[in-house]
């Protein structure tokens, strides 16, 4: 039988896809529908310390190959998410989950990973380091130095399973320079990548941007980020130490697509924009996919495959 199995922080998931961040994710229904699927796990909305409505619409607009949003964080708050979670762990202890959370400010994330710490939830944290922080400043992502001030300031009480979003990078120095931060940490796992931020599409009828938010201003995802996400999880995989796994998030529409980020270096991948399109029947078409080009290359879990890409070179 081909396993889907894999393994973060010493927890088991029987199938090694689920949702990503910001999709389908925001309330119990949503949730709710991603336990009672196929899904190897769910991960919430990232919650702010207190409910959001996000941007003003139209703040999403479909592309021919992905999108591009400018949502603006709407969620329902951190207790709305951590309530869900705590209850979810009581059902079903011996599942483990994810709960994203992305403070506009350090002193909101610090505040809200001191609430989780306190509290009895024991799943996974994702700690979103790729949405805007500070006015006038970079994504924390991009600011290497308040990367290493706010995990400092995490890890100086924090104790429970830790990973972190990150921003796509585009340069190779950055993710030697990124690396070396993350490596200094006890983190459990990174996620890469969130959206390609500030694109602009442009409705060439209307002479208008698509979108209403920062003038029209937006990330990109869906399949058009494909080779970059591919190109983030390759680079941590080669720099990160062995214990922080990689979470693969970007461009993922099919099988072949699963498959490449796991070979890339990906212990597990999180669906996005193809999710919001087709909802949890995904996660059957995309594991059927996937199983169907293990046994034509007679692989029977993804260890077997994972990490192990070519290069011209080996």
């Amino acid at each position: 039988m081909t396993s889907l199995t894999t393994t973060i922080g010493g927890r088991t998931f029987d199938n090694c896809m689920m949702n990503a961040a910001g999709v389908r994710c925001q309330n119990k229904q949503d949730l709710d529908a991603l336990v009672a699927s196929s899904a190897g796990a769910y991960v919430t909305k990232s919650a702010t310390p207190q409910k959001r409505a996000g941007n003003p619409s139209p703040r999403m607009h479909t592309l021919p190959k992905g999108s591009i949003n400018s949502m603006g964080l709407p969620n329902n708050g951190l207790d709305y998410y951590l309530d869900y979670v705590i209850d979810d762990q009581r059902k079903r202890p011996d599942a483990t989950n994810f709960l994203s959370v992305a403070g506009t400010s350090l002193e909101d994330n610090l505040a809200m990973l001191h609430q989780i710490q306190e509290s009895e939830y024991t799943g996974f944290v994702e700690l979103n380091l790729s949405c805007p922080n500070v006015p006038g400043k970079p994504q924390v992502g991009y600011d290497f130095d308040r990367v290493n001030t706010v995990l400092d300031k995490v890890f100086e009480f924090y104790t429970k399973p830790l990973g972190v979003k990150l921003p796509p990078y585009f340069d190779l120095v950055h993710f030697d320079q990124i690396a070396a931060i993350l490596n200094q940490y006890p983190l459990t796992f990174v996620n890469s990548i969130n959206s390609i931020g500030n694109a602009l599409v442009v409705d060439p009828q209307t002479e208008r941007v698509a979108i209403r938010p920062k003038g029209g201003f937006g990330g990109i995802g869906g399949a058009s980020v494909k080779p970059t996400a591919l190109a983030n999880v390759r680079g941590l995989a080669l720099r990160l130490k062995p214990e922080i796994k990689i979470i693969g998030t970007g461009g993922i529409l099919n099988g072949v697509d699963v498959f490449e980020h796991i070979l890339c270096g990906a212990s597990m991948v999180q669906i996005g924009t193809q999710f919001g399109y087709e909802g949890t029947p995904l996660f059957d078409r995309l594991a059927k996919e996937l199983r169907e080009i293990m046994n034509q290359k007679g692989y029977t879990n993804i260890n077997e495959f994972r990490g192990k890409l070519k290069t011209f070179d080996d």
